[in-house]
């Protein structure tokens, strides 16, 4: 499970994520509300612990925007803020749970494992991105119609960009998510580029409109239209 941690405390922050990677937890921390944004938008996580006063853009405006979005990663906000009008501002923002600064790590362990247990929004299991259709029950993919021969990786790596389509997937992303290596010396850079250039070579080139993008330096992204 990899949990961001968005909170301007040094202290707090490192001390929180030290805990969590004890018990198991994959840690990000972010410690301005724009770098916060930034990875939500860029990275994928299964939590987020959100702090509200924060250097730059606030947490609200922060879970606000998501919600806005439809971007539905559970919340939990840890703050120094403890009014009551507080704490229905964060829950009317979307916040799953909140958490009043200072707190004991235990009850910290509950909530989180609370948040889990009640499951994330309903995950699709058919993906659709223009004429391109993908089953992940049936592991069937096809374009207008006709079915594409994918090695199992390459059904991975097609369902993880279809599932995170319009938005910009790096290598690192792929790495940890898709090849499931999460620490690593040597990058697997050339690995990935080569699984790219296949996948492209049974979804694009045979129809004439592509559908998987380079993003120069940064990565790649699955979309209608040109890049």
């Amino acid at each position: 499970m990899h949990i961001l941690i968005v909170e301007d405390e040094h202290k707090v922050a490192h001390a929180v994520k030290e805990g969590l990677e004890k018990e198991g937890y994959s840690v990000t921390v972010a410690e301005t509300g724009e770098d916060g944004y930034f990875r939500i938008t860029t990275e994928t996580f299964d939590l987020l612990l959100l702090d509200i006063m924060l250097p730059g853009r606030s947490g609200l405006e922060i879970l606000k925007t998501l919600r806005e979005k439809e971007i539905h990663l559970p919340v939990l906000i840890l703050t120094a803020k403890d009014a009551v009008e507080d704490r229905v501002a964060g829950l009317d923002c979307g916040a799953d749970d909140y958490l009043v600064k200072p707190f004991a790590f235990p009850e910290l362990l509950a909530r989180i494992r609370a948040l889990t247990r009640r499951g994330r929004p309903e995950y699709a299991t058919s993906l659709k991105v223009n004429d391109l259709e993908l089953n992940c029950v049936s592991q069937v993919v096809c374009r207008t119609g006709q079915q594409l021969a994918l090695t199992r990786r390459e059904f991975e790596l097609l369902e993880y960009l279809m599932r995170h389509e319009g938005q910009v997937v790096s290598r690192e992303m792929l790495t940890r998510d898709v090849w499931k290596i999460r620490d690593r010396a040597t990058p697997i850079d050339n690995v990935i580029d080569v699984q790219m250039t296949r996948l492209r070579a049974k979804v694009d080139t045979p129809f004439g409109v592509p559908l998987l993008h380079t993003i120069r330096g940064v990565g790649f992204v699955l979309r209608e239209g040109e890049e």
